[in-house]
């Protein structure tokens, strides 16, 4: 069974900077794509960004440029470096095997997340 364990959530202000980590067990991140996800309050989660299994990486727009994705094999951990902060990124973040890309299918149970909010 594969899980993940999100952590590095905290409350920043506007601005400021978080590095979110997800540590996997149960599966190899080496030969799969990997991805972060994000659920704001009253809205659906949605995309944030992937890293594919070669290394390519992907974003959505509202994060290029602020947000990097990154893996570390030997942990088996997948990493997301977020720079100037926003209030609209205040959402609890999730990572998991993106199914399609762009999109919020993924291949595995979501793990719980963990709270990013931002204050203006």
């Amino acid at each position: 069974q594969v899980q993940f364990v999100e952590s590095g959530g905290a409350t920043v202000q506007a601005g400021g900077s978080l590095r979110l980590a997800c540590a996997v067990s149960g599966r190899t991140i080496a030969t799969d794509d990997m991805g972060w996800f994000r659920q704001a309050p009253g809205k659906t989660r949605e995309f944030v960004a992937t890293i594919g299994d070669g290394g390519t990486t992907n974003y959505a727009d509202f994060v290029k440029g602020r947000f990097t994705i990154s893996r570390d094999l030997a942990k088996n951990t997948v990493y997301l470096q977020m720079n100037n902060l926003k209030p609209d990124d205040t959402a609890v973040y999730y990572c998991n095997r993106p199914l399609w890309g762009g999109t919020a299918y993924v291949a595995h149970t979501w793990g719980q997340g963990t709270q990013v909010t931002v204050s203006s």
